[in-house]
């Protein structure tokens, strides 16, 4: 049981294999004309160990200003305008009411005073009418005979 380890033997390993780069050659072909504020620049970075890295430096993205919303959204604006038109509708009817209420008492006031009016004409025309002097139709109705239940005169 005490025996004793066994080493594994160590495998020789090779110097790492180091990979340059190998530069893009640029052959001019058709090309979309571009803004140049859109081509990124190339920028090169330098590593701890002395290599160097090469790419296109990549802004960050940023998001799209959003749209300040008001306080008060539009529905809300137009629910209160509204309310405050039909407010001032329903005052003027509430006017309109009044005026019409009124104008039906003042032909009811009238209609009566033409009533009182034409009713005093006519009881002064039959008060009168006794104390008539001259004018008129006189029927003296002593002097009518009477023949078999006829009236002649």
């Amino acid at each position: 049981m005490n025996e004793p380890t066994r080493r594994l033997p160590v495998p020789v390993t090779a110097a790492p294999e180091v990979h340059q780069p190998t530069s893009i050659v640029v052959r001019p072909a058709a090309t979309v004309p571009v803004q140049p504020h859109t081509v990124p620049s190339v920028a090169s970075v330098v590593l701890p160990d002395g290599r160097i890295v090469t790419g296109y430096a990549v802004d960050p993205v940023q998001p799209e200003p959003a749209v300040a919303k008001p306080v008060i959204s539009r529905a809300a604006v137009n629910i209160a305008l509204g309310g405050v038109g039909f407010l001032a509708v329903s005052g003027g009817l509430l006017l309109l009411t009044t005026f019409i209420a009124a104008l039906t008492a003042l032909i009811t006031q009238l209609i009566t005073l033409a009533a009182v009016l034409f009713g005093g004409w006519i009881a002064v025309q039959v008060l009168t009418a006794g104390r008539h002097s001259g004018g008129g139709t006189t029927v003296n109705i002593r002097k009518a005979v009477i023949k078999r239940n006829h009236f002649h005169r």
